[in-house]
């Protein structure tokens, strides 16, 4: 599909540089009025998904996939499934392993392209014969929906009509180095010492998994991840890491109406996580780029949804 570039979006006043844009939505913002219905569901490999509800008997479902180390509380998933139920639709916000404030149980937790526990969801839902279901990820969940809907092709369970990636980092190995920049090291930081808290938890589970380093020794995600990620999974260093679970060698594979919308000026994706060549000659993709928006920001002035969220509602709807 021809690539979309939107000159139209517009960032709040008050969010004026892409670390405003990208910090006050997820610090500041508050989304009332989402209750949600825990359910808890078994793995093929006996471990366990939290995923929380939004019902009403709708015929429509939207899967919402949250970034890394967040979650289904997070003001981007709870603004998402805020407007799609408030228009007739059903959603199932579901928590990465160890991301719904308990522990999981067995030695691994989750990574960009861990699709096994979105296929345990993707399961979950059809088996309530939703006849219409869409899937939507932010960041990491983009990056989970992609590598999802790209692996299974032409084999999508028939009740998928539909998915969109928002602020998603197509190409992992480049997004690892921009988070090493000087001016980005916040994040990079953040994500590290959230994850190494995390592996000190496995680690009393599990005595002896893995040697459980301060954060800051590690220079860069690079470095992390070649320590905790690619051991944990099996792989031979971060590059291998990286050049296997990431989404974008999947992208051309993916057969089902899908938008990726990122933002120009986000602080954690590089020149090819805007993958232009593909979207160009794919039937099936739309890439939209805006100027501004930050990191799965796109806030808006004077309004309680985002641009995303209100950009999914559009492309959903006119699928289903």
């Amino acid at each position: 599909m021809p690539v979309i570039f939107n000159k139209t979006y517009k960032n709040p006043f008050y969010a004026f540089n892409h670390h405003m844009e990208t910090i006050f939505p997820s610090a500041l913002r508050k989304v009332k009025g989402v209750s949600y219905t825990r359910e808890r569901i078994n793995t093929p490999d006996d471990d366990f998904l939290d995923i929380d509800w939004l019902r009403s008997g709708n015929e429509r479902l939207l899967i919402v996939s949250h970034g890394l180390e967040g979650s289904s509380t997070r003001p981007y998933v709870k603004g998402i499934a805020k407007i799609f139920h408030q228009n007739g639709w059903d959603v199932l916000a579901w928590n990465c392993r160890s991301c719904s404030e308990e522990m999981n149980k067995t030695q691994i937790l989750y990574h960009h392209g861990f699709t096994q526990d979105l296929e345990t969801i993707v399961e979950r839902a059809t088996s309530d014969a939703y006849t219409n279901i869409c899937m939507v990820g932010f960041s990491m969940g983009g990056s989970l929906t992609l590598k999802y809907l790209g692996e299974n092709g032409a084999d999508l369970p028939s009740e998928i009509k539909g998915g969109m990636a928002v602020s998603v980092p197509c190409d992992l190995e480049s997004s690892s180095k921009m988070l090493s920049l000087k001016g980005n090291k916040f994040y990079q930081n953040r994500f590290m010492r959230k994850l190494t808290k995390k592996m000190m938890w496995k680690n009393e589970q599990f005595p002896g998994l893995i040697e459980v380093k301060p954060w800051k020794l590690f220079r860069n995600f690079h470095e992390f991840d070649t320590h905790y990620s690619a051991k944990m999974f099996g792989f031979k260093d971060a590059a291998d890491f990286y050049t296997n679970v990431q989404c974008l060698p999947y992208l051309e594979h993916i057969k089902v109406p899908s938008l990726i919308l990122n933002a120009l000026n986000d602080p954690m994706l590089s020149d090819t996580c805007f993958p232009q060549e593909i979207a160009d000659r794919m039937d099936n993709l739309t890439l939209e780029i805006s100027d501004k928006g930050g990191h799965v920001g796109f806030m808006q002035a004077g309004k309680e949804f985002t641009y995303a969220e209100e950009r999914a509602l559009q492309f959903f709807s006119e699928l289903v």
